[in-house]
């Protein structure tokens, strides 16, 4: 992500934030400006840093702390254009669910601010009847007898469900230990779950999926009976040589979603060490990562960035930031999804 300052004072802001923490002024983010704006109380409009006002208003989703993006006042939409995704959110009366969605609707936001970046097309519901792009956020249902019904994090047909719980640090954390996964945030699963989606439209839409097989398996395998072998008898004892991670293993959708899930991690990690000045050596950063068209740069970069960043954590006695080894048939999967999106964008 690219750094951002306050338009009014100068002070730095973070993709989240509301207020300057310096000047009290109100902001927020224009995603179609790819900037924040700051609210002008004495000519009640949003300006840019070069001083010029923008008519832009709050997304509604503001008035639960749920959003600081704006929408243009031409734009009938109450909500941004992450936020008109949503199909369903979860009771918001009930304070840790709304804790967890505030939560997750970050994360979205960072999702949508990568789709944006690349200008990859995600239609609404309300603007295709077919392809669109749609979010339940749901909470587990438990019956006055205690059962519980749980909801299952997924993707079906352009709709990704998200369990709300995913948005509760300390449950986030401790399913992530009880699974035995490496890595566990709430912006992985939404990167993983668009990766499905995107296979939909730019795979088997966008006429790839022999491309697709030849790297990623063939993958009318029979999902359900690989997702229970893979529960049942865990991953190939060679998976580190073929796969992204273990559940990448499972099935060649899950190879797709996860290494779709990583391409972005990389890009967007590429980014915000470009825009804070990071000097690594053997890394250039000298580019834009969302529309460079050497993979081969981007991979070698990302590596030395990680490997450094990795070690920063661990003399802090932290776990490492990016626990993960990009071998040959990884990185051939990232250049298939680099080569798609750059096609599927124009680029």
């Amino acid at each position: 992500m690219k750094r951002q300052n306050c338009p009014n004072c100068g002070n730095e802001l973070h993709f989240r934030n509301t207020t300057c923490v310096v000047c009290r002024r109100q902001v927020g983010y224009a995603p179609l400006l790819g900037t924040m704006l700051a609210y002008d109380p004495d000519q009640e409009k949003w300006r840019k840093g070069d001083g010029k006002t923008q008519p832009y208003r709050p997304c509604s989703n503001q008035q639960h702390l749920a959003c600081n993006w704006l929408v243009p006042v031409s734009d009938p939409e109450p909500l941004c254009v992450a936020c008109r995704h949503n199909d369903t959110i979860p009771d918001l009366s009930d304070v840790i669910h709304l804790e967890s969605w505030r939560a997750l609707e970050l994360a979205k936001r960072q999702l949508f601010y990568s789709i944006l970046r690349w200008g990859l097309r995600a239609p609404t519901a309300a603007e295709a009847e077919e392809g669109a792009l749609i979010f339940d956020f749901l909470a587990d249902q438990i019956a006055p007898d205690g059962t519980v019904t749980p909801v299952l994090t997924g993707h079906d047909n352009g709709r990704i469900t998200i369990n709300v719980a995913e948005g509760d640090d300390a449950e986030r954390e401790r399913r992530r230990a009880q699974l035995g996964e490496r890595y566990r945030t709430a912006v992985g699963h939404l990167r993983h779950e668009v990766g499905h989606y995107y296979w939909d439209r730019l795979i088997r839409d966008g006429g790839r999926v022999e491309a697709f097989r030849a790297l990623f398996g063939d993958e009318q395998v029979d999902y359900a009976e690989a997702l229970d072998r893979h529960y049942k008898e865990g991953p190939p004892a060679d998976w580190r040589q073929r796969f992204i991670s273990e559940y990448a293993s499972s099935h060649p959708w899950e190879d797709w979603a996860e290494s779709f899930a990583h391409y972005i991690h990389m890009v967007d990690g590429l980014e915000t060490a470009q825009s804070y000045g990071f000097q690594v050596e053997g890394a250039s950063l000298d580019f834009d990562p969302y529309h460079s068209g050497e993979i081969g740069v981007l991979i070698a970069d990302w590596v030395q960035v990680t490997v450094a960043v990795n070690a920063v954590n661990r003399s802090m006695g932290q776990p490492d930031l990016y626990p993960f080894v990009l071998s040959t048939p990884v990185e051939e999967k990232l250049a298939f999804i680099h080569e798609t999106i750059r096609q599927a964008c124009g680029s």
